[in-house]
C-alpha cells in the first residue's frame, strides 16, 4: 500500500491490490443480528419464576357459587333467572343476604336489565326489597350498546369509575352479544361472545353473571342443555343451570374455582325470592319419602302394593322405589303387611290378628334376615337384604 501511495499509482494497480485481498466471511459461531420484536418471549415465564410468584386469593362474590370471572346462568324462560339475579344485585349493593343464608361481597353493582322497562323493574325491586331505602351503589339500566358496538368499553369504563366494583349482571346474553350475521362459525361466535366479558372480569376482579336460556332437548348432563355451542360454556369460568324437577328447582353448579354441586331451591311467591333447601339429592329423597307416606296415609289400613305406590307418587323406576321402601321399612317409617303390600305402622294393630294366629310370618329386619330365609321377600327386596346381610357378616 505504501508503494501505491508514494508512487502515485494507477487505476490498474489499485484494482490489482483489491483482487489480491482475502474475501471476508462471518464466522459460523457469530450470532446473526435480528431486530427484536415483541412476541412469545415477552409472555413466557419459567416454572421456577412461576413458583416464586404470589397472587391474591380468588374473590368469591357469592360464596360457593359465583367467583370473579364470567358466569353463565341458564334456565328455561320464566323459571326465575331474573328474580334470582336481581335479588343477588340488591344483596351485594345493600350488604344483605340472598338465597336465604348467603351473603355476597359488598360493593358497587351494575345490572343490565335489557329485557325490562322501568315500570316492571320498579315493581320487581319493590317485591324483593320492600319498606327500605334502595341501595345507592346499585346502578340499573334498561338499554346498553352491544358488545361489538362499544358495550364492552362501556362496562370497563363503569368498572374504572366506581370505588369498588364487585358484580355485573347482563340479562340477557342475546341482547348484549354481537348480532348474528350467519357468516361467522357458530363455535367461534359463541366463544367470542363471552371471551370479551371474561377478560374484563379477570382484569377488574369482578363477577359478570350472564343470564341465558337452555335448549328444549334434554341431555344426560344438565350443562349440555345450555343453548348454543360448547364455545359458550368453554369460555365461561362458571356455569349455573336451573332445572325444574320433583316439585322443586335444582341449581347445577360447575366452574374452575368452585366445587361441582347440585342444590335444591324453592321460589317464595310472596317475596319473589329464592331460598336454598339443601343438597338436591337429600331434598329429592325427602320429597319421595313424604309422597310415599302421604299415599299410605290416604289409603288407610289396607295398604298399597308397590305398583300402586309408584302410581300414587309418580315414580317411574321400580328399582328406586324398592330401594326407598326397604330403607323406610328398616327405619320403621312403614311396615309390610303382606308380600309386596305396605302400610303405615299405626295400622299394624288392626291387621295383627293374622300375625297372632301364626298365619303371617313376623316382620323381618336386616339384623334377623340371613341368606337362607330370602324366600319371603319380593324379588326386588332380596338383593337388598342379601347385600346388607353379607356386609354385616364381614363386620362392615
Amino acid at each position: 500500500m505504501s508503494d501505491f501511495i508514494e508512487g502515485g499509482g494507477t487505476t490498474d494497480r489499485l484494482f490489482s491490490r483489491v483482487s489480491e485481498a482475502p474475501l471476508w466471511l462471518p464466522t459460523t459461531n457469530e450470532p446473526k443480528r435480528v431486530k427484536h420484536r415483541a412476541g412469545w418471549r415477552d409472555q413466557a415465564v419459567s416454572a421456577n419464576a412461576l413458583q416464586m410468584m404470589t397472587f391474591a386469593p380468588v374473590r368469591h362474590i357469592l360464596p360457593g357459587y359465583v367467583t370473579e370471572g364470567a358466569t353463565i346462568l341458564a334456565g328455561k324462560p320464566k323459571i326465575g333467572k331474573s328474580w334470582l339475579t336481581l335479588d343477588l344485585c340488591i344483596a351485594a349493593a345493600a350488604d344483605r343476604f340472598t338465597l336465604g343464608t348467603l351473603k355476597p361481597a359488598h360493593g358497587d353493582v351494575l345490572y343490565l336489565a335489557l329485557e325490562d322497562n322501568w315500570r316492571r323493574l320498579k315493581r320487581r325491586t319493590s317485591k324483593i326489597f320492600p319498606n327500605a331505602e334502595w341501595p345507592q351503589r346499585l346502578l340499573l339500566v334498561t338499554e346498553w350498546r352491544r358488545a361489538d358496538e362499544g358495550g364492552l368499553c362501556d362496562i370497563e369504563e363503569w368498572c374504572e369509575g366506581v370505588p369498588d366494583p364487585v358484580l355485573i349482571v347482563i340479562d340477557t346474553l342475546e341482547k348484549f352479544r354481537p348480532a348474528q350475521t350467519g357468516r361467522a362459525q357458530a363455535y367461534s361466535a359463541d366463544y367470542e361472545a363471552v371471551t370479551g366479558l371474561q377478560k374484563i372480569a379477570s382484569k377488574h376482579r369482578v363477577a359478570i353473571v350472564i343470564n341465558h336460556h337452555v335448549r328444549k332437548m334434554e341431555a344426560d348432563d344438565p350443562f349440555d342443555t345450555v343453548s348454543g355451542t360448547l364455545g359458550l360454556t368453554g369460555a365461561a369460568d362458571t356455569i349455573l343451570v336451573l332445572k325444574r324437577q320433583a316439585g322443586s328447582v335444582t341449581m347445577y353448579a360447575r366452574g374452575r374455582d368452585i366445587e361441582e354441586m347440585e342444590t335444591a331451591l324453592q321460589f317464595e311467591r310472596s317475596s319473589c325470592r329464592w331460598t336454598i333447601l339443601g343438597a338436591a339429592a337429600d331434598v329429592c329423597i325427602s320429597n319421595e319419602r313424604a309422597a310415599v307416606l302421604n299415599a299410605l296415609r290416604a289409603e288407610g289400613s289396607d295398604g298399597l302394593s308397590v305398583s300402586e305406590i309408584m302410581a300414587a307418587t309418580g315414580s317411574k323406576s321400580r328399582t328406586a322405589i324398592d330401594t326407598l321402601l326397604f330403607k323406610m321399612r328398616t327405619s320403621g317409617e312403614i311396615t309390610r303387611i303382606k308380600r309386596g303390600v305396605y302400610a303405615l305402622p299405626q295400622h299394624v294393630g288392626k291387621i295383627g290378628k293374622k300375625e297372632r294366629n301364626g298365619n303371617q310370618p313376623p316382620e323381618k329386619t336386616p339384623e334377623t334376615c340371613n341368606l337362607t330365609n330370602l324366600t319371603d321377600l319380593t324379588a326386588h327386596e332380596a338383593p337388598l337384604v342379601a347385600a346388607t346381610d353379607k356386609s354385616t357378616s364381614h363386620g362392615v
